[in-house]
């Protein structure tokens, strides 16, 4: 049902459409008459609808080809350089209550932000084409996919949402009522007046990405780039799902998600939870360096957890593609990734070479010459900065990945077997260690600090604390959230399947600024002696945070004993000082935070004063 409508404000069922529930029909109705678009296209996910989606930004100028014969069937976009990165202090969750939302989370109240947005959308979309973008989160029929329908002006959007969910007008026949799918409302506040001329990246300098949770309602106002504006990722999957987990029993995380296979011929899969670019997609595309393991991909960002019918914690990739950072990936970080992209692919805020490709920092050791940065600017290397941006990204399907594995699509999930927790920490926290139980494990998520990236507002580098890798994400009160983890250990435990729980820091450094671990495949060690603490084949060491490796196999790997020590090394001095901010942190949530946690953090202190 890819057609367009030329009169909105006569709008009607489709004759020869698939059936189109009054309720969304309704939604669309009102949507219409508020922001006023010239003309309506109702997206069914095909081919043809992508190839007009880009002729469209191709003509706007917002899509740049690359050279097909380097790169067939791909586009670099250039952004408004304020108009890069997501914007948390302009996201809001619009719950009932304030303190539903969390000290953690922007809140306003949800009548008052309705009346704000509904203002700043009234005739927003004048000039331009309401997309309806009608799509599944999980495979179709999954019992763990939901369903959700944006709108949005933008055809940057609905040509990168074809790509990052299954967008299919089968979605209509599974809507039966307002209850069962997510309302997402996007617009780029930046209405055109008759024959004015478009600019190639539309945008308005007032944002807000507000979430009503209680309403499973999402609007999002003014800007055009990634999880801002792409509603069924961070927004939906991850905000408003983690609502829906809370109320019917599963987790909705911030997780990349992979099968591991030893030498055995034993499959394992794993979910691990890091902030955004702190190396998820490449853990996801591993190459072990270890010879006869094997790393599968099933997701490199979001995860689904529940129960299955077995008692057992299972799990899927809600997402259909990858929206990865481009920086830091070249073929020594992730060959997987540099392979997956030889076509098909949209680039967003990278450099572009003199043939017609993309280029960006970590792809090479030098910038080739003759580059055209971010900015569509000549880049002159000696001038220093960066021609791609530093959170400058790619979208491609997940089927284009060399590694993914045949279980990506079953609609039971995979069994989780370990949950691995980590950040970006030049000092303090060990290589790896492994939680004493559960409740522990919780306690591990729940205190987690990483060094900030580029991928989010605020100072890179400078330590906070990111709780489960989900502070921008979770879309309810997080001491809440650390409850509904304890709570979802007492329904495993039921069953006696938990899986176990892990800590990792690939960042550790030395005196001289150095990182100590050499990370990508090599993590594959790592890997390994988590998967032989599964089976029961090695001894660990109790230390006042978790079991350490009592050996770990660094056969081969330029890495002395000493420094391996360094890396599994707890300083209780250091360590006093961290639990001291993690216990100013976690009083920030009062009487929400969970009495288990507090328990956690109780036991910790004791042990290291032992």
């Amino acid at each position: 049902m890819s057609i367009t409508q030329k009169n909105p404000t006569l709008l009607s069922p489709l004759s020869g459409s698939p059936i189109i529930h009054d309720c969304v029909q309704d939604w669309v109705n009102a949507l219409v008459e508020l922001m006023e678009p010239d003309s309506i296209h109702w997206c069914d996910g095909s081919a043809e609808e992508a190839a007009h989606l880009t002729r469209v930004l191709v003509e706007q100028g917002t899509l740049h080809p690359l050279n097909p014969d380097l790169r067939p069937n791909s586009y670099v976009a250039r952004s408004e350089p304020s108009d890069v990165a997501r914007v948390e202090a302009r996201t809001y969750i619009c719950s009932r209550e304030e303190a539903d939302a969390g000290p953690t989370n922007n809140w306003e109240d949800p009548e008052l932000m309705r009346e704000k947005l509904r203002e700043l959308a009234r005739g927003s979309m004048a000039g331009r084409t309401l997309y309806v973008v009608p799509f599944s989160l999980g495979p179709l029929g999954s019992p763990l996919a939901r369903m959700g329908v944006q709108v949005t002006d933008s055809a940057y959007v609905a040509l990168n949402l074809h790509i990052m969910v299954r967008v299919t007008e089968e979605v209509w026949g599974r809507i039966d009522s307002g209850a069962n799918w997510v309302k997402c409302v996007h617009t780029v506040g930046a209405p055109l007046a008759p024959h004015q001329v478009d600019v190639a990246w539309p945008c308005n300098d007032t944002k807000y990405i507000s979430h009503f949770p209680e309403g499973r309602e999402i609007w999002s106002y003014g800007s055009a780039y990634g999880g801002n504006a792409l509603l069924p990722k961070k927004a939906f999957a991850l905000r408003i799902a983690s609502v829906l987990a809370k109320e019917e029993g599963w987790l909705a995380e911030h997780m990349l998600l992979v099968k591991v296979t030893s030498p055995e011929q034993k499959s394992y899969n794993m979910v691990a939870a890091f902030p955004s670019a702190c190396g998820k997609t490449n853990f996801a595309m591993m190459q072990p360096s270890l010879p006869g393991w094997k790393v599968e991909t099933l997701g490199d960002d979001i995860a689904w957890l529940a129960p299955g019918k077995d008692g057992r914690l299972r799990a899927i990739n809600p997402e259909a593609g990858f929206f990865g950072v481009a920086p830091g990936t070249g073929p020594g970080t992730n060959p997987v990734a540099m392979d997956m992209l030889w076509g098909n692919a949209i680039f967003t805020n990278v450099a572009t070479t003199a043939e017609g490709d993309v280029w960006w920092e970590g792809q090479s050791p030098e910038a080739p010459e003759g580059l055209t940065d971010w900015k569509g600017d000549p880049f002159n290397p000696a001038l220093g900065g960066h021609a791609a941006h530093p959170n400058s990204r790619f979208t491609v399907g997940l089927e284009q990945c060399s590694t993914l594995a045949p279980e990506w699509m079953d609609p039971e999930g995979v069994v989780v077997d370990a949950i691995i927790f980590g950040g970006r920490r030049s000092s303090t926290v060990p290589l790896v260690l492994e939680a004493r139980d559960w409740n522990h494990g919780v306690f591990l998520g729940a205190t987690i600090a990483s060094e900030q990236t580029a991928a989010a507002e605020g100072e890179v580098g400078k330590v906070r604390r990111d709780p489960f890798a989900m502070l921008p994400f979770c879309g309810y009160n997080m001491g809440d959230y650390m409850g509904h983890w304890l709570d979802m250990g007492n329904t495993l435990r039921k069953t006696g399947r938990l899986p176990r729980i892990f800590q990792v820091n690939w960042f550790r450094k030395d005196d001289a600024g150095r990182f100590i671990w050499p990370g990508f495949g090599e993590n594959s060690r790592v890997l390994e002696w988590m998967v032989n603490r599964l089976e029961g084949r090695v001894s660990a060491t109790a230390s006042p945070l978790g079991w350490l490796p009592t050996a770990l196999n660094i056969d081969g790997l330029a890495l002395s004993a000493e420094e391996l020590e360094v890396l599994l090394h707890v300083d209780p001095l250091e360590h006093e000082r961290e639990l001291k901010e993690a216990a100013t942190f976690l009083s920030t949530f009062g009487s929400r935070l969970p009495a288990g946690i507090s328990a956690e953090l109780e036991s910790t202190r004791v042990r290291l004063r032992q």
